[in-house]
């Protein structure tokens, strides 16, 4: 992907910008336990975050009409598929031994779906489009961060991270709330992309 951003952009400096933007946002990598509280919390975890970034990478495929951009989406995209099947997979052996049920695996689900929210994508957005003389605000770049990736969603893309979310919040097979959601979902997606578009106009 950096290689074809710098060949379709060359003023875009890929290593500047993931420089900054790894100076500028961290993670805790020294903490001893998951703040899931379990092992399968932090599938759970895990499996949402992969549900986003399979289904971003198959939006931005879908829409894309340069033939190069769009083999590397769909090959991300199905990269993090796999990870979601492997996390899924370990959740399986864990979810008796961590004994942790439907409303917590929802919860937990939610909660990391909420986090999206948080400065990870702004900053990495700000990272890579602001003017290096230009303070980080996360509403600012939140915003336009959302701005820009919420447009590729079509109803598909919506149902599918809705099924995937389902099978790791433990609610496989309540199809009719599924879909209804994934609706639901789409539809408050469009409405605030086109708030945010108008917004930012």
């Amino acid at each position: 992907m950096a290689r074809w951003a710098a060949l379709a952009d060359p003023d875009f400096d890929f290593d500047a910008a993931f420089r900054r933007f790894t100076e500028g946002y961290s993670l805790p990598l020294d903490a001893e336990e998951s703040v899931r509280g379990t092992r399968a919390g932090e599938l759970v975890a895990r499996c949402i975050v992969e549900t986003g970034t399979s289904s971003y990478y198959t939006s931005i495929a879908d829409a894309a009409d340069e033939p190069v951009l769009k083999q590397i989406c769909r090959n991300i995209a199905a990269d993090e598929f796999r990870h979601y099947k492997l996390f899924y997979s370990y959740l399986k052996t864990y979810l008796d031994k961590d004994g942790i049920g439907r409303l917590k695996r929802l919860g937990v689900a939610l909660g990391r779906i909420g986090e999206s929210e948080d400065d990870e994508l702004a900053y990495a957005f700000y990272a890579a489009n602001a003017p290096a003389d230009v303070p980080y605000d996360h509403r600012t770049y939140n915003r336009a961060y959302a701005r820009r990736a919420f447009r590729y969603y079509e109803l598909p893309h919506v149902e599918r991270v809705v099924a995937m979310a389902f099978k790791a919040a433990g609610l496989k097979g309540y199809d009719g709330i599924r879909r209804f959601v994934a609706r639901l979902g789409y539809g408050f997606l469009s409405w605030r992309t086109r708030r945010l578009v108008r917004a930012g106009a």
